[in-house]
């Protein structure tokens, strides 16, 4: 028998973290936590589950960007791009500020677009800083095909973030010897 308030308890700040890192937006963030452990409910009536953590991160991950195309979809029939979720750090420069939000929400835009595996695999190496193997594992898939769905969401990422930096598609940043 699974005492779920336990693993609640022991995982929850683990699931808080990675959705809200994505989502940055309490509510939003709440919502993907219980759905992320209804997920994880339906998955241990069928299966054993062998590593919670990694089980928890997964079905976060994927609820968090199942989130962020809901959005991506809302934001495209109301046309409205203002979050007032979003409350500057009042310990960078405003110019600063505005530049990291601005920058954070055209990732999560871009992350939204991605086709999902890709946009899973990336979350997972990128920000929560998962190795290619657990990753292969978690999602079924070999460690080859990680890196190769990883290359791709950063490719794709790439693009998509360019005609946001500042001064447009033309600028590069070089790096001087």
């Amino acid at each position: 028998m699974t005492d779920w308030s336990q693993i609640v308890q022991e995982h929850g700040p683990l699931v808080w973290r990675t959705a809200y890192r994505l989502l940055n937006h309490e509510a939003d963030a709440a919502d993907c936590f219980q759905r992320t452990f209804v997920s994880a409910l339906e998955v241990a009536l069928v299966e054993r589950v062998r590593h919670w953590p990694a089980l928890l991160r997964r079905l976060a991950t994927a609820r968090a960007l199942d989130q962020l195309r809901q959005r991506r979809r809302e934001a495209d029939r109301t046309r409205s791009g203002y979050d007032e979720a979003l409350i500057p750090d009042k310990s960078a420069q405003p110019d600063q500020t505005a530049a990291a939000s601005e920058l954070a929400e055209h990732l999560r835009q871009a992350l939204a677009e991605l086709e999902p595996r890709q946009a899973q695999v990336f979350c997972l190496a990128c920000l929560e800083e998962v190795g290619y193997a657990e990753i292969a594992q978690q999602l079924g898939i070999t460690v080859n095909h990680v890196g190769v769905l990883l290359n791709r969401a950063r490719g794709e990422l790439r693009e998509r973030l360019r005609a946001h930096a500042p001064g447009g598609a033309a600028t590069e940043r070089k790096v001087q010897p």
